[in-house]
């Protein structure tokens, strides 16, 4: 049996009709969030993460531009003071959930800058990501500097006998 449409109705496709919690995707759960509470972690823990790991990586010779380095050097002079500091040069943006990691960095002459600066974000990310569970989104590197080798000591001893 067919039935006609009149002039005021119009054909319409039927759509299925979804519940909300069906439309909404589910959020991935966070190792942050847990049933117990939940647990943040401050910008100076990452900062020391990611500056000892970038330390870590051969051919780094220093963290920081040209008067962080400076104003570091002189610090470590003063009695008292708690050393180098590890968070010299490294810039964070820490979410709930993910983090965003800046360097500033002085390679030592003759390494390869693209795969230093590759294994340095790789081993940042990973040190990070297993120490603190948050997610690391980037890892930005800025060379301020390349450090030459030491020049050999000037000699004393005459050219001519």
């Amino acid at each position: 049996m067919t039935t006609a449409l009149t002039n005021n109705e119009q054909a319409t496709p039927t759509t299925p009709v979804r519940s909300t919690a069906e439309a909404l995707p589910v959020p991935r759960q966070s190792r942050l969030n847990t049933a117990e509470g939940r647990i943040t972690v401050a910008e100076n823990v990452v900062q020391k993460i990611a500056g000892i790991a970038c330390h870590e990586m051969a051919g780094v010779h220093a963290m920081g531009s040209g008067g962080t380095r400076a104003f570091g050097a002189l610090r470590e002079r003063i009695p008292g003071s708690n050393g180098p500091n590890v968070a010299q040069g490294v810039g964070v943006e820490v979410g709930e959930t993910e983090a965003a990691i800046d360097l500033d960095i002085v390679v030592e002459y003759g390494i390869s800058i693209a795969d230093l600066g590759r294994g340095i974000q790789r081993n940042v990310k990973a040190a990070i990501e297993r120490m603190t569970g948050l997610n690391v989104v980037e890892v930005n590197i800025n060379v301020d500097d390349v450090h030459m080798p030491e020049a050999p000591e000037d000699r004393t001893e005459s050219r001519v006998s």
